[in-house]
């Protein structure tokens, strides 16, 4: 029999602040209970899969019969952020924090970026995605300069008028900087952030890329692709590992192009895993404090899950998590610290087992690896024994 496995992140849905948030300003953060208030939040489905019968969730309804295993997991890398978090799901915890630059990139950094451009810096600090274009969109215009900014996450941002500097051109200066922030200056991420329209009325646009460090070590793709399976990525996963360890790959546009490439590779027929982020729930709505259209974001992926479960063949798995939270309802408009869920259902998954509280996100990476007989070579516990029926 062929095993398929779905590994499908909702991007920073997190279901409540971790015992170290502390740390990262995070205290109280609780991404789910926040979107939990809005109308518009209607999930049966994962509740069917065990949601709220995870440790320490908010209250919210359980049934009485549950269609598969469910727990939530601890992060164990210094960080809060994508690369770090579906790093460490893979198998690969990142004990030294990515560097991150609140009073943005020294001056060394900025000069050997323009001199390799040919173009003069704007910003360079901490900004909003739409805020930093509606402050510097015109002056940007005017000059050709190219807008540079950061987060509280590790990531170098650069934002540009597609009539001023053409999408692929943008790529072109991600890539220089990507090669110059190396080493002490290794930020987890360069991004490509185009965008257009006119003063007063900039709109970034989806043509957003990110191009990563490559990762330090292997990863669950790397073992996998080493064993003979295949392994697919739909949305940013193939950016998130810089290509290492993936041999498929499919850019989104969205939750909605997401949740239907994932449609489409569950119809192919194939052995090994498919590594699926929606990006929305994180980029659209949790760094735009957006309650509703983040409810709304679960709400639709929820009424999604039943089609995509019943084209599911005997023997694939189904495993729906998070990298880190970003509370829409918290101040600011960063990541936040929290545990993620974990849902597991498949016709060879027992129902109704909570797993726990699991120590690390690479229990899953090394759950997967198991089911293809694979042990060791990353980090990570595997409870494979504990959800999968057993073989008579």
């Amino acid at each position: 029999m062929k095993r398929r496995v779905f590994l499908i992140v909702l991007d920073s849905f997190g279901i409540g602040y971790e015992p170290d948030a502390d740390d990262f300003g995070d205290r109280g953060a609780n991404t789910l209970k926040t979107i939990m208030q809005s109308e518009n939040f209607q999930v049966p489905v994962m509740e069917q899969l065990g949601l709220f019968a995870i440790d320490g969730t908010p209250k919210g309804e359980v049934p009485d019969s549950l269609l598969g295993a469910y727990g939530r997991l601890q992060e164990q890398s210094r960080g809060k952020d994508t690369t770090v978090g579906h790093w460490e799901i893979a198998g690969l915890i990142s004990e030294r924090p990515l560097p991150v630059y609140p009073d943005g990139f020294p001056p060394e950094v900025i000069a050997e970026f323009e001199a390799k451009t040919g173009r003069k810096v704007l910003c360079n600090q901490p900004y909003s995605g739409t805020e930093v274009i509606a402050r510097y969109g015109e002056e940007h215009r005017k000059t050709g300069a190219l807008i540079v900014y950061t987060s509280a996450d590790s990531v170098f941002q650069i934002a540009a008028h597609e009539d001023v500097v053409p999408t692929e051109q943008l790529y072109e200066y991600c890539r220089i900087a990507r090669e110059i922030l190396q080493g002490e200056h290794g930020v987890g991420r360069v991004i490509a952030r185009p965008f257009t329209g006119a003063e007063g009325n900039f709109v970034r646009t989806s043509g957003r890329h990110d191009f990563s460090l490559v990762p330090p070590g292997d990863t669950m793709l790397d073992l996998l692709q080493r064993g003979g399976f295949r392994t697919v990525s739909v949305g940013k996963i193939f950016d998130i590992f810089a290509g290492k360890g993936i041999a498929e790959s499919h850019p989104t546009k969205g939750n909605a192009d997401g949740m239907r490439t994932a449609m489409e590779v569950a119809a192919t027929d194939f052995e090994g895993l498919c590594f699926i982020n929606l990006v929305d729930f994180d980029m659209v709505y949790g760094h735009r404090n957006d309650i509703d259209g983040y409810a709304a974001a679960a709400a639709e992926f929820d009424r999604w899950l039943p089609g995509f479960m019943e084209q599911m063949k005997e023997g694939d798995i189904l495993m729906i998590t998070a990298d880190h939270g970003c509370d829409p309802g918290f101040p600011g408009t960063d990541h936040t610290r929290e545990y993620i869920p974990l849902m597991v259902c498949g016709t060879d998954i027992r129902r109704g087992v909570n797993i726990g509280t699991r120590k690390s996100f690479s229990d899953i990476g090394a759950t997967v690896l198991e089911l293809f007989g694979i042990r060791g070579g990353i980090c990570g516990e595997s409870f494979l024994h504990e959800i999968l029926v057993p073989r008579i």
